[in-house]
């Protein structure tokens, strides 16, 4: 009996041991974007796509470059709450680096340490370029600072222990592209908007019972997280849409039979509005060569 206790001690121990050995946060290095400059131009496009002010605005703000904040985002493991990332030095994330920030988007880990939840599409942005980053986060700089505190996640245990995440990560953080096959420049810049970018399988793709998402199911439709209705399939068979379709929807919100965006793709279409009309017949472009 004591030898078992003994064993027994030992197995958990080992265990503890190789759960935290597994679950470190990853960090981005100063090496990995030595030399890498951003450029505040290219950053706002970087912005505008990856839809920043969609989720970090305050609800109902008239100003959605002030990254204040405190939108609701429900889902089965408890409501999600976005943080104040405005350039605030307290508050947001003024006090942050280049590397702190390519660390958050790359590998979902905050300055301290943390895990993040993946409602902040880290599994997307993984996939941004160095260059990208680097962009984006010089135009981030320009942004006003707020001063209003971040609300804390209503997410209860187990889901709330951040370190569990670690081990979500090795199952569903990875940086290959869903899509291997980009046979034209057009449709692998409709990849870099589409699966990176724009993070559109974050809500168009299923999710497994620990919410990672099925790449082999990749926008093939999802169950709404809200809990009302169902988010649409992009993929064809499913989504007959023309390529011309696509791309003025993703301009003026009015589809094919003559209905309009509602929802959270109403903010997407703001965004996508604002891009050149190349990116948007890049995206209808990718979507249409989907297998």
């Amino acid at each position: 009996m004591r030898r078992l206790l003994k064993l027994l001690i030992a197995a958990a121990v080992l265990g503890a041991a190789g759960f935290f050995w597994l679950t470190i946060p990853v960090r981005v290095t100063p090496e990995d974007f030595a030399g890498v400059e951003g450029d505040e131009t290219a950053g706002e496009a970087v912005f505008i796509a990856a839809g920043c002010s969609s989720c970090h605005s305050a609800p109902e703000a008239k100003d959605t470059r002030v990254l204040t904040g405190g939108q609701r985002f429900p889902s089965e493991f408890g409501t999600f709450v976005a943080p104040n990332i405005s350039m605030h030095p307290e508050a947001g994330i003024g006090g942050w680096t280049l590397v702190d920030f390519a660390t958050a988007l790359r590998h979902g880990t905050s300055p301290d340490g943390q895990h993040y939840f993946p409602a902040f599409p880290y599994t997307s942005y993984v996939r941004m370029t160095d260059q990208q980053i680097a962009d984006l986060w010089a135009f981030m700089r320009t942004l006003p600072a707020d001063t209003s505190p971040s609300q804390p996640h209503e997410v209860s245990f187990p889901f709330s222990f951040r370190r569990g995440i670690g081990l979500w990560k090795l199952l569903n953080l990875s940086p290959g592209w869903v899509v291997q096959d980009a046979p034209t420049p057009q449709i692998e810049r409709g990849r870099v908007l589409v699966e990176a970018l724009g993070h559109c399988g974050e809500c168009h793709t299923p999710r497994n019972a620990m919410g990672g998402l099925k790449l082999d199911a990749w926008l093939s439709g999802a169950p709404n997280p809200s809990g009302k209705g169902r988010i649409p399939a992009l993929t064809p068979g499913e989504f007959d849409w023309s390529a011309a379709d696509i791309a003025y929807y993703l301009e003026t919100g009015f589809t094919p039979d003559f209905d309009s965006a509602g929802g959270h793709m109403v903010a997407v279409i703001k965004n996508f509005s604002q891009l050149p009309p190349e990116d948007r017949e890049a995206v209808a472009a990718y979507l249409k060569a989907l297998p």
